[in-house]
């Protein structure tokens, strides 16, 4: 019934019956059915006010929106509220019985990590016992069954949906990223979390923030918000940890490799063979490489303690697990001579992340070769920045294409050109087709050598002009290793 669906709603009018019985939900008015409650959302490139009338053409009952029609159809309910994509997330919520107030759900937010962090607290979870939901770039995950993940973060809709499937399946935690594209636009309302976790934040999404101050702004919002039965946990490292928590009803915990923190990492080895690590005075070595994978494991570890678990078993686990796919994924080609790594990488502070621990773990005489490139359609700023970052840390690079989507190639390339200076340019070399690019670089190693693939990671196609072609990373750089040791 529509006036228990509005429970929690910011009601401004109503013009209609609130005992409208309702069959579907949709904020998208393609996908309307006779009966529908059709919310009218004002996206990024449309305004769904604009498709009401062809909503209540294919048989919407209720229209949700923030401003009634002119005309008003008197089969028709309209509900007037104060802004509609919030009343998306919280009706949303309703329409699926509020399933995130029936599990122990944890968000993280962050420029990078969010993938690694949220992963492996379903992977640790899942280990100690538990049916966990994850929800994440790389894929959803129902228990032990995997669902193709088309956003960081779903639509309200969708996202509710799959929360009310997680527990129905049996789920008791559930795990997701955070987007700031999600938090902005209020799809991540009527989600109850019991925990918030931020990673870090560095230039990104300027494209669609406008301003680094306002990407800031939305992350902050979302620790704002948060109630004060749930917890927040941040990293103190990063210069805006604390910033991110200090309007926080929720209980503040914070982590570091650096000052003392609820919980304190220290780095004792890094190679390799893995991380050894001292986490709250507890030595433990982990299969995972790098600096930033400390973090990321001093995240997972708060928050499992945060959510009860007892430390020890936790740590036991933890030691055992590896990351996300396309997350420092690395491989040797079959004569071993070379290293492989595939990254995700696509913003300057990663990649500056995963140089400085390629770096670290090389020995002297290895050398560094990336292939990097930048999406189309996406923050221009950061592409000359991306390509110095890849020129200083490395001793050949390899500009190429990541998903140019409706750019041209050449432009995005002659963007990141920009950032090389005269003497790094000795050794970049511009390949547009992205197989090409790997093939060179491969054949530009020698024995020992490191190749970095950077930009999609787990991906598996690559778009253009609207188009995804089927293209893996790790896939290719095997073919190209396959086929210079015959």
């Amino acid at each position: 019934m529509l006036n228990e669906l509005l429970y929690r709603v910011n009601i401004k009018a109503v013009s209609g019956n609130l005992e409208t019985t309702i069959s579907n939900l949709q904020t998208d008015s393609r996908k309307v059915t006779p009966g529908t409650c059709f919310i009218a959302v004002k996206g990024v490139f449309s305004d769904g006010h604009q498709f009401i009338p062809n909503a209540i053409l294919q048989g919407a009952k209720v229209i949700i929106c923030e401003q009634l029609p002119q005309s008003l159809k008197e089969d028709v309910c309209y509900v007037e509220v104060a802004d509609t994509s919030v009343a998306a997330g919280i009706i949303s919520a309703n329409y699926f019985g509020n399933p995130s107030e029936k599990m122990k759900v944890v968000g993280v937010t962050g420029t990078n990590g969010k993938t690694t962090i949220a992963t492996l607290l379903w992977k640790l979870f899942t280990e100690l016992g538990y049916t966990c939901g994850l929800v994440s770039t790389v894929q959803n995950r129902i228990g032990s069954r995997s669902l193709e993940s088309t956003h960081t973060t779903p639509d309200p809709v969708s996202l509710q949906a799959l929360m009310a499937e997680m527990k129905n399946e049996g789920c008791t935690h559930v795990f997701m990223e955070c987007s700031s594209h999600a938090i902005h636009q209020q799809r991540i309302a009527g989600v109850h979390f019991t925990g918030a976790i931020f990673s870090n934040i560095t230039h990104d999404h300027l494209d669609y923030h406008g301003s680094f101050e306002e990407y800031i702004r939305v992350k902050k919002s979302w620790f704002d918000g948060l109630p004060s039965h749930s917890f927040a946990i941040s990293n103190s490292d990063d210069k805006r940890g604390h910033v991110m928590l200090q309007n926080t009803k929720a209980k503040k915990l914070f982590y570091s490799l650096r000052t003392l923190a609820d919980f304190k990492g220290k780095i004792l080895d890094n190679s390799l063979n893995g991380l050894h690590l001292i986490l709250n005075d507890i030595e433990v070595h982990f299969r995972m490489i790098g600096n930033f994978n400390a973090y990321n494991l001093l995240a997972v570890f708060g928050a499992a303690v945060s959510l009860g678990e007892d430390k020890h078993n936790v740590l036991q686990v933890m030691s055992s697990l590896t990351g996300a796919e396309g997350r420092f994924d690395f491989i040797t080609s079959k004569n071993e001579k070379v290293v492989g790594i595939v990254d995700y990488a696509h913003t300057p502070d990663a990649l500056l992340n995963v140089l400085a621990t390629i770096k670290d773990l090389r020995q002297e005489n290895q050398k560094i070769v990336t292939v990097v490139g930048c999406g189309g359609n996406r923050d221009k700023q950061k592409r000359p920045i991306m390509a110095e970052v890849a020129c200083q840390h490395s001793d050949k690079i390899i500009l190429t294409s990541d998903n140019p989507r409706d750019e041209d190639p050449q432009d995005i390339l002659r963007d990141m050109e920009s950032g090389i200076n005269v003497v790094c340019r000795k050794k970049c070399i511009t390949i547009a087709d992205r197989r090409e690019a790997i093939k060179t670089a491969v054949n530009l190693t020698s024995e020992k050598d490191i190749l970095l693939i950077a930009g999609k990671g787990h991906e598996k196609y690559q778009e253009i002009r609207g188009v995804r072609h089927p293209f893996d990373d790790k896939e290719v750089m095997n073919e190209m290793f396959e086929l210079l040791e015959k």
